[in-house]
């Protein structure tokens, strides 16, 4: 095993190699313990940075383990409790979630909120701290956990999202990766959702299409970064009249 030093420089090379885009990134808190488990405090301007960040230091062999303690800086600072409220509203009203419980966590305190008409197939469990979410519970299927961690993500003062949301053992693919995806930018009121194609190989999703503004692009391209499983995005949307 290298030297710890060692270790933590080759850390901040890689962060400063996988983070070209935030060039005054410096992580807050940087330790490695005997068995070159990392744990990375700091904060970062996007969800983007936040999966390179954690994917180029996953790649270094000596590294065995992360506690990933980066946040990400949010849209719209926001209490907990009004991180809660928009929580609150976007699961109860989402289509998707009809068949499964929504309860809120507080503390030992476990809230429901929105029950199930004809039986749950599930339970989503919603806590938040200090802008972080945190989701437990378990969902019919890895859609439910992707649109759920994206809501989450959604909402403007979230800083991070911890998705512990456990769905049935089953194969995961691009395919169904992609339909992630394109459901995410179907919902999204700000995003042309007909005008994008979506594509994915393996854990990278390929973006193209035409759409009317800069901002759209780049929002249709976070709404990509957002879902869970996402490592990497190809934006190749132009912008036209």
């Amino acid at each position: 095993m290298p030297e710890k030093a060692d270790i933590l420089n080759r850390v901040r090379s890689a962060l400063s190699s996988a983070l070209p885009m935030e060039p005054d990134f410096t992580p807050e808190h940087i330790e490695c313990d005997d068995e070159g488990v990392l744990i990375l405090k700091g904060e970062v301007q996007s969800v983007k940075a936040k999966k390179l960040a954690l994917e180029a230091v996953a790649a270094l062999p000596e590294v065995s383990g992360i506690v990933d303690r980066l946040r990400v800086t949010p849209a719209s600072p926001m209490g907990d409790a009004e991180i809660r409220a928009h929580l609150r509203d976007a699961f109860a009203q989402e289509p998707g979630f009809a068949a499964l419980e929504i309860a809120e966590r507080g503390g030992n305190t476990l809230t429901l909120f929105k029950g199930a008409p004809t039986g749950p197939l599930g339970r989503i469990e919603i806590e938040v701290d200090n802008g972080v979410v945190i989701l437990n519970g378990r969902v019919p299927g890895l859609d439910s956990k992707r649109l759920a961690g994206v809501l989450a993500w959604w909402v403007p003062g979230t800083r991070d999202v911890i998705n512990g949301l456990v769905e049935p053992l089953g194969d995961d693919t691009p395919g169904m990766l992609q339909e992630a995806v394109r459901i995410v930018l179907d919902k999204d009121p700000f995003v042309n959702a007909p005008q994008i194609r979506v594509g994915a190989k393996g854990r990278v999703v390929r973006l193209t299409g035409l759409v009317s503004s800069d901002a759209e692009r780049a929002m249709a391209e976070r709404d990509a970064w957002y879902v869970f499983g996402v490592d990497d995005v190809i934006n190749e949307i132009e912008v036209g009249a």
